[in-house]
């Protein structure tokens, strides 16, 4: 009997389970389903259309002829009411009941709400559909100051729209530096100097205590713990994600802060997987359950979880992860899991080039690279192959870093 693959989401790990599900069985039914309103698009180039940098057009992936020409029914605007393991179907909003021989969920996750005064004003923007970006483009182009908060990854993608499009802006941080579960402060000093560059002020020791709003309810200004107050006719929140889990409530789909799944992409519920950024995942690297919200993790699991789909347990997910950002006049450059470890070393170079590596059990478990990227092939190999090195740390930390210095594994 011909198989029939659901897939809900259709970010880049769903739609990379769609393509891989088609190439291993090529007969199948595939179904994609997405609340979105368009089809896939790049996310990490959107952040650069929000700047002004890039038009429109070339943000989008797929149109909906690529679904077509594979032969996927695409369901766009569609929202799933229900998941019911035992049956094997899902409900829409529409009504519709689909049956399913295997399902993936790749639902992402919505960006969280600070939870203060006049946080839903207008001109308060949360960053990561490319919705989103058309409105934060629009107003930010229209906008004198601004203030940003969230001190991470995302966070900075909108100080960075600030700068870009001329925004005097404050970026208040809770801690003494961004990022500062990953970068010591002689790290992170080089990326406040780039956003001071930018006219965007790091404020630290700070965050939102409410927000002001003018007599129309637009956002005016921020006000924060200390009493400090900040003008504000543009305002960018990026403080976490929370997990779109609520379809699997009452199927038994276990979940913590995400979707549990193995190395296979395999829920604990027969026939459900998961992918992307929602999914805790049992890293066969580390040992342990982990997250990441990188692009590439999310493709690759939607090629693994595709794979395992059609023949269990065929494709295991071991990845290397990384995030790079592209705001500044020098590269950035995160991999594996940096926020973590038992031991660490780190060096500054030059103004604008300094590393660090994070350890667990004297292996490499991740980093941050700026201003060179050049090591970063031989540190994820390093870490791939979970070799003890923590040891040598003065080899690692060679500006010119050669693997080949490294003492062989069998004689540490």
């Amino acid at each position: 009997m011909t198989q029939s693959f659901v897939i809900i989401g259709d970010g880049i790990s769903g739609s990379s389970a769609a393509e891989t599900l088609r190439e291993e069985a090529p007969d199948a039914d595939i179904t994609v389903i997405t609340d979105e309103g368009e089809t896939l698009y790049n996310r990490i180039l959107i952040k650069e259309f929000a700047k002004g940098k890039l038009p429109e057009a070339p943000i989008s992936i797929h149109d909906e002829s690529w679904y077509d020409e594979r032969d996927v029914e695409l369901r766009l605007n569609t929202l799933v009411t229900n998941i019911d393991p035992d049956a094997h179907t899902i409900e829409t909003h529409a009504g519709d009941a689909l049956h399913y021989d295997k399902l993936l969920v790749a639902t992402g996750g919505t960006p969280t709400q600070l939870p203060v005064r006049n946080s839903d004003a207008e001109g308060i923007h949360h960053f990561w559909t490319f919705q989103d970006a058309r409105k934060i483009r629009e107003d930010a182009e229209k906008a004198d100051t601004g203030v940003v908060v969230g001190a991470g990854l995302l966070g900075i993608d909108l100080a960075a729209i600030c700068g870009a499009q001329d925004v005097e802006a404050h970026y208040l941080m809770r801690g003494n530096a961004w990022w500062r579960y990953a970068l010591s402060k002689e790290g992170a000093e080089i990326i406040h100097d780039a956003l001071r560059e930018r006219n965007v002020t790091p404020v630290f020791e700070s965050g939102v205590d409410r927000f002001e709003v003018d007599d129309d309810g637009r956002v005016a200004g921020a006000v924060d713990p200390n009493g400090e107050r900040y003008d504000a006719d543009f305002a960018g929140v990026a403080i976490g994600l929370n997990f779109n889990t609520e379809i699997l409530q009452g199927t038994g789909v276990k979940t913590d802060n995400g979707v549990v799944v193995d190395q296979y992409m395999k829920t604990n519920v027969d026939d459900i997987y998961a992918a992307g950024d929602l999914t805790r995942f049992y890293d066969t690297i580390l040992g342990e359950y982990a997250q990441n919200g990188s692009w590439g993790s999310a493709k690759e699991q939607g090629s693994i979880a595709a794979k395992n789909m059609v023949d269990p347990e065929s494709a295991e997910f071991r990845w290397v992860s990384s995030y790079s950002i592209t705001h500044f006049d020098f590269p950035f450059l995160s991999f594996g899991h940096p926020t973590i470890g038992d031991d660490e070393c780190e060096m500054k170079y030059s103004d604008t080039e300094w590393r660090r590596l994070a350890f667990k059990g004297g292996k490499i478990v991740g980093g941050v690279l700026i201003g060179d990227l050049a090591p970063q092939s031989a540190y994820k190999k390093l870490m791939r192959d979970e070799r003890v090195v923590a040891d040598q740390k003065d080899v690692l930390l060679e500006k010119k870093f050669d693997p080949d210095e490294l003492a062989p594994a069998q004689e540490q």
